[in-house]
């Protein structure tokens, strides 16, 4: 049995998951947790085989969050289950220990797959995914500019182009509006632009806004 933990803030998204599982006799889901902290407590409490962990967590990002468990635990098995496109946070994630991504719309034999692939030992790679990590491979995206960006500082531009203020974005990253300030500033001299208005046109312009809410 495929003993898995899902993290994830929204009850539904897990009542969700935990019924399409159930259809599954191989697999179950014997945790849930609505946070990192959470997700922490219960990593040291029980074992699981593997995390389905959500990007938007109220307390930490799940790029941090991912990093931490990794970290922590580096043979627990993650997949990371996003309403992002592999585009936005795909590579990020496979880059900072996940074995899978998986967009929240994709059919649900796609993750019943994924979870037995990822026991298995093997990587989760979507064909978008796949065509993207080729395209870094041989260089077919340096012309991106926001890859160079740490994940705090992509966050940033991304929530400021999804239209949040200042106050938004340091409630939302749970940080102070000062270390919002800093990561702000890093952004535009890592991509060369020398205002908020330049930042925002390129992250509409590339489309890294289709999912913000």
């Amino acid at each position: 049995m495929i003993n898995i933990l899902v993290v994830d803030d929204h009850a539904l998204i897990r009542k969700g998951l935990k019924q399409l599982l159930e259809d599954s006799p191989d697999m179950k889901i014997t945790g849930e947790a609505a946070s990192g902290i959470q997700a922490a407590s219960m990593l040291r409490a029980q074992h699981f085989d593997l995390m389905l962990l959500d990007i938007n967590l109220p307390d930490k990002h799940g790029i941090e969050v991912l990093k931490q468990f990794k970290s922590e635990q580096p043979g627990l098995k993650i997949i990371v289950l996003s309403m992002y496109p592999e585009d936005h946070y795909g590579v990020r994630a496979l880059k900072a220990g996940a074995m899978g991504y998986i967009n929240k719309q994709s059919a649900s034999d796609v993750l019943i797959e994924a979870i037995r692939q990822v026991v298995s030992g093997k990587k989760y790679i979507s064909e978008t995914l796949a065509e993207q990590l080729l395209n870094n491979l041989i260089g077919e995206s340096q012309e991106l500019m926001h890859q160079s960006l740490s994940n705090r500082e992509y966050q940033t531009l991304c929530l400021m182009a999804s239209g949040k203020s200042l106050s938004d974005i340091s409630a939302i990253m749970s940080l102070s509006p000062k270390t919002v300030s800093v990561y702000r500033g890093r952004m535009l001299a890592k991509m060369g632009f020398t205002n908020n208005a330049e930042a925002i046109h390129y992250a509409i312009s590339h489309h890294l806004v289709d999912s913000q809410d």
